[in-house]
């Protein structure tokens, strides 16, 4: 991911490194050795094969990670999943090949949380830009912060229509402040914040209702959203912009920056026989234009139905050369259906009165 610059003559500066400015050794093809290039000839080990990644096409070669980077804690993959009443939810992130390979953390990060009260279910996704200082930490800031304020809008009476300005002005000043405290700079504004920290954003909350369960998503920068319906994905939001079988630019305008012309959500029923899927790039840039290709195809054919959590963060840690970035993935299943004559979706106003 490229940070958009500021100044269209002016690049971002790069991190020093051992080997090269990006602070990543020399790629295989540089003579470095065995690395996340290709390996057609490569075959899974008789040990464990079952959970080696899932090769889609020409495999990413076979190599042993290098440990992340950083003085704070940060796996290479975490799941989750659970149910409610209404609907099931899966999660995963995986740092991907080129991180692994290259002893980065994964930069990608996600908080999901259900309000007992009302079933309510906010969700984040993020994807930290890899030419920001700490891109990992201004991720997990961006998803826990807007997950706290959806929740507490929720609780403060709101229903599906959220005041989704608030929401990116939330995590915009909280980017902010934590770029001050680490800089040890109380005059430092978002120039600062998004130089050390900056981060895509997908955030959205499902609420039950009489006639269902309505969601409702926002998205700055290139993290989206995506539903599965019958045999393919088709995108809702976000993602990258492009035309078909043309080279797509990975330029982004990240958080804490905030759209000039104000979010724009996305809102919709989930129906019944439908998955939604939110997430990082690591995941849309390998579905193809149609949504049928050979990534898009094992995620309709495996996620019909939710599977374990630990079976969703193997489907997402896919084998396909060049694609290397790490991964991020939520989905949502409704738990049952709508009634059936069930009627057009409520207003704001229902939703808020229920």
């Amino acid at each position: 991911m490229v940070l958009f610059p500021r100044n269209p003559a002016v690049a971002p500066e790069p991190r020093p490194g051992p080997d090269g400015p990006d602070g990543l050794d020399a790629p295989p093809s540089a003579g470095r050795g065995a690395g996340p290039g290709n390996a057609p000839g490569d075959a899974p080990g008789a040990r464990g094969a079952a959970w080696d990644p899932l090769p889609l096409g020409r495999p990413v070669a076979r190599f042993e990670p290098r440990p992340p980077s950083g003085l704070s804690y940060r796996p290479d993959t975490v799941c989750d999943g659970w149910s409610t009443p209404d609907l099931h939810m899966r999660l995963a992130s995986v740092r991907g090949y080129d991180h692994r390979y290259g002893g980065r953390p994964r930069e990608d990060d996600a908080a999901v949380a259900c309000d007992p009260g009302s079933g309510a279910v906010a969700f984040a996704v993020a994807d930290g830009v890899s030419h920001a200082t700490q891109p990992h930490i201004g991720s997990q800031l961006a998803c826990r912060s807007a997950v706290e304020e959806m929740l507490s809008q929720v609780r403060a009476g709101r229903g599906p229509d959220l005041d989704w300005d608030r929401l990116l002005a939330t995590v915009h000043w909280q980017l902010v402040d934590q770029a001050r405290r680490i800089l040890h700079r109380p005059d430092a504004g978002p120039d600062e914040a998004e130089e050390l920290l900056a981060s895509t954003l997908v955030a959205g909350l499902a609420v039950p209702t009489a006639h269902g369960v309505e969601v409702a998503v926002v998205s700055v920068g290139d993290s989206g959203a995506w539903r599965i319906r019958g045999d393919r994905i088709v995108r809702l939001l976000g993602g990258k912009d492009g035309r078909p079988g043309e080279p797509v630019s990975s330029v982004v305008e990240p958080m804490p920056r905030v759209p000039a012309r104000g979010p724009s959500p996305r809102t919709f029923r989930l129906d019944r026989d439908t998955v939604v899927l939110v997430g990082t790039d690591g995941f849309g840039d390998a579905l193809d234009d149609e949504g049928t290709g050979p990534v898009a195809a094992l995620f309709v054919r495996e996620l019909r139905t939710p599977v374990p959590p630990l079976r969703f963060a193997h489907l997402l840690d896919f084998s396909r050369e060049t694609f290397d970035d790490d991964r991020t993935l939520l989905a949502l299943w409704p738990a049952a259906g709508p009634p059936e004559g069930a009627g057009p979706a409520p207003t704001a106003q229902e939703a808020r009165s229920r």
